[in-house]
């Protein structure tokens, strides 16, 4: 109370008598001291955000000048070129990568949001402990050791790569991020929304799909999307699963490109032109990512995959 009133320039016993007689002159003071702490800390809030936005914003401005340049017809159609032949592009890179985000999402979307419903609805015991516990372990492991684990699971049992060995390798990653993203969603809806199913005499398992995980489904969907992003840029488990692919391929059971994989040898080699289509082939990248997260968000908003 001291140095309250001693802030506001008033006596302890000013500001004590602002509590009983509201229109002193006192509780203007008090008033005052909150709304300069409220702009503070909005003010706070603004920087933060920015301090956060800049790095993307600046990451995402380099890509764009040193990638558009190389951004073409040619680029976004053709397959690469042989080794030191300019020209060619990252079709089939573009596809492979939409064929092995297909297998990831078909894998982890499914079993994230099933485990997440469980943790919330039924995991509260040591089983369910024990599955968050796993969950949290999983997303701290280096994305590399999934892929070596999926590499002796699938590649050396099939004895070839293939898209379905990297696919269950993402797939794999994105388990823990929805299944403890949907939990969260979940245990947020409030309780008198269950109670009142129960109430009119809807099982658990009906409250949980057609009420609880409706409600949440924005949350949800955001989760999902979160990890959808995180894995779309992985390289590392890719290198011992679809390997790389420098033409076309559709199948499952065969070596396939993927950008970042492409990305990451054209960065490493020794020539200039496929220094440029690595910038370009991480714009697309960041593109596709950012466009497919975009395009989630504003049907969600929408209210068209809304749940509330």
């Amino acid at each position: 109370m001291r140095w309250l009133a001693c802030w506001c320039g008033a006596s302890p016993a000013e500001l004590r008598g602002s509590v009983l007689n509201p229109s002193s002159g006192a509780t203007q003071s008090v008033s005052l001291y909150r709304r300069l702490v409220n702009q503070g800390a909005t003010a706070f809030a603004i920087l933060a955000a920015i301090l956060v936005l800049v790095p993307l914003l600046a990451i995402f401005a380099y890509l764009v000048i040193k990638g558009i340049g190389s951004v073409n017809l040619a680029f976004l159609t053709q397959t690469p070129k042989p080794p030191g032949e300019a020209g060619g592009g990252m079709a089939n890179a573009i596809v492979g990568t939409g064929l092995i985000l297909m297998v990831a999402s078909v894998i982890g979307l499914p079993l994230g949001i099933g485990s997440g419903i469980y943790l919330a609805e039924y995991g509260q015991n040591r089983f369910g402990d024990m599955i968050r516990f796993t969950a949290d372990v999983l997303n701290g492991v280096p994305s590399i050791v999934i892929g070596i684990a999926v590499y002796s699971l699938i590649v050396v049992r099939q004895k070839h790569f293939s898209a379905l060995s990297g696919g269950v390798a993402l797939g794999i990653m994105m388990i823990p991020t929805i299944a403890r993203a949907t939990e969260e969603m979940l245990l947020m809806v409030p309780n008198v929304i269950r109670e009142a199913a129960y109430g009119l005499g809807i099982p658990k398992w009906r409250t949980t799909l057609s009420i609880s995980l409706r409600t949440a489904s924005a949350g949800v969907i955001t989760g999902c999307m979160l990890a959808f992003a995180r894995v779309a840029g992985e390289t590392a488990p890719l290198l011992f699963t679809a390997f790389g692919n420098q033409f076309w391929n559709l199948k499952l059971n065969q070596p396939t490109a993927a950008l970042s994989l492409q990305v990451y040898t054209y960065a490493i080699s020794p020539y200039d032109d496929w220094h440029k289509q690595a910038w370009a082939g991480s714009l697309i990248l960041i593109v596709l990512i950012v466009g497919a997260v975009a395009a989630v968000r504003i049907t969600t908003s929408r209210g068209m995959m809304k749940g509330a």
